[in-house]
């Protein structure tokens, strides 16, 4: 049986989740055109760029969602944070799959791409960066990823996240912390001090 929406804004992203736990696809279809946008952006960022996998991590995360809709308990969490947070972890898994990348599989520059050793430098700064990030806790990733990656600014974030524009503040500004202070040690093997 469908519920008749009047105004779709006006429904929580729960109450579409329960329809469509209970078998209303137009709700489904809602939540869709309402969440899957702002996790392929949020993917993407996570995973430097990627559009093909951020596209394969949302899909996931939404399969994720539908099967999990059946037995959905409102005010327990809530929809997008919990999908959000399947999100991260998916993103998070996939990079940790790309650190055992065989040199064998990396193409060679083209003739205007940067040289070799600036190319390996490169990937060097990414792979370090990812592997920081992939410590930092879940929040603090998710506010880092979005503000600083994203560009998104604070109070974007906030509603993104659900959280207050001071709770952005501190996850973005201890996130910082604890990556200068993974990578501090690092700057002349990733080829900061030759810059």
């Amino acid at each position: 049986m469908d519920m008749a929406f009047d105004d779709a804004s006006a429904v929580s992203d729960e109450a579409l989740l329960v329809a469509y736990g209970n078998g209303d696809r137009a709700a489904a279809q809602m939540l869709t055109a309402r969440l899957a946008p702002r996790v392929l952006g949020f993917s993407t960022r996570m995973l430097g760029g990627d559009r093909a996998e951020a596209e394969d991590v949302t899909q996931e995360a939404m399969l994720r969602l539908w099967k999990i809709a059946p037995e959905w308990r409102q005010g327990e969490a809530k929809v997008s944070t919990w999908l959000f947070r399947v999100a991260s972890n998916l993103c998070t898994d996939r990079l940790r799959k790309r650190r055992s990348v065989d040199l064998d599989s990396v193409p060679e520059p083209e003739d205007a791409a940067p040289g070799a050793v600036a190319g390996l430098i490169e990937a060097d700064r990414a792979r370090a960066l990812e592997r920081a990030l992939a410590e930092l806790p879940d929040r603090q990733r998710e506010a880092v990823v979005l503000r600083h990656l994203e560009g998104l600014a604070n109070p974007e974030i906030a509603q993104a996240m659900e959280i207050s524009i001071e709770a952005v503040e501190s996850l973005t500004a201890r996130g910082k912390r604890t990556l200068a202070r993974i990578l501090s040690g690092r700057r002349e093997e990733l080829g900061y001090d030759s810059d």
